[in-house]
């Protein structure tokens, strides 16, 4: 029986991404069901299926498997390739992968993922400069030391997988990431983010407190959604 991922809505859900796109780019095969967000708080109606009312959820026959680090623990348990198989990109993914599950608060509050559309910020406080900052020298520690074109090497993993969502926040802001910028274009052309981008610019759906959010962050330049 395949396992099935449980995501959230494709403009927003940018820890959805994550295990989605490891999936997709290892070639896991998976039921893909989308549960959206309907209004500012979904816990009541999440908690039929998730144990902390919040997606991504993985279900593997009777067993529940919920936050994205937890999902992405589960595979690496059970299919080759999710992290790096040298020694030290390993541990250079398992240190920026634990960072941005923990971290960069500055970052997801100041600029929530929306794929479908392009925003001139407001100017940027210095928290945010220094999340900004930091994920430049992730990236451009990585291409540099172990030759690219995904950030630990010749090979896609759960490092670039959690990094997704801020491919899209890089783009959609205007980001400055130096050299990173080269794993960006490299990580948004991956089929599998083109999927997932393509699914969510088709979304008529819009959740109001996530577009008040957008709105707070800066002047939206371009909406490519569909209306």
């Amino acid at each position: 029986m395949p396992y099935t991922l449980i995501t959230a809505n494709r403009n927003y859900s940018s820890w959805s991404l994550r295990p989605w796109v490891l999936m997709k780019g290892l070639g896991i095969p998976f039921a893909d069901r989308i549960e959206p967000f309907t209004k500012p708080v979904n816990y009541d109606e999440f908690r039929a299926f998730s144990p902390t009312g919040q997606v991504p959820v993985l279900l593997d026959g009777e067993t529940t498997v919920w936050d994205s680090l937890g999902i992405a623990l589960y595979l690496a348990d059970r299919h080759e390739g999710v992290w790096p198989a040298d020694p030290a990109a390993r541990a250079f993914a398992q240190c920026a992968v634990t960072e941005m599950h923990g971290g960069f608060s500055a970052l997801r509050n100041d600029c929530p993922m929306n794929v479908g559309v392009r925003v001139k910020p407001r100017p940027m406080r210095d928290a945010l400069i220094r999340d900004v900052a930091r994920v430049r020298e992730i990236f451009e520690e990585g291409l540099a030391r172990f030759g690219g074109p995904w950030l630990a090497g010749d090979a896609f993993t759960v490092l670039d997988a959690f990094y997704a969502p801020v491919a899209f926040r890089i783009r959609t802001y205007g980001l400055d990431v130096g050299k990173g910028q080269a794993w960006v274009d490299q990580m948004i052309a991956h089929p599998a983010m083109q999927e997932w981008e393509a699914a969510a610019l088709a979304e008529t759906w819009r959740e109001i407190s996530h577009e008040e959010e957008l709105a707070a962050c800066g002047a939206i330049t371009a909406d490519y959604r569909t209306i």
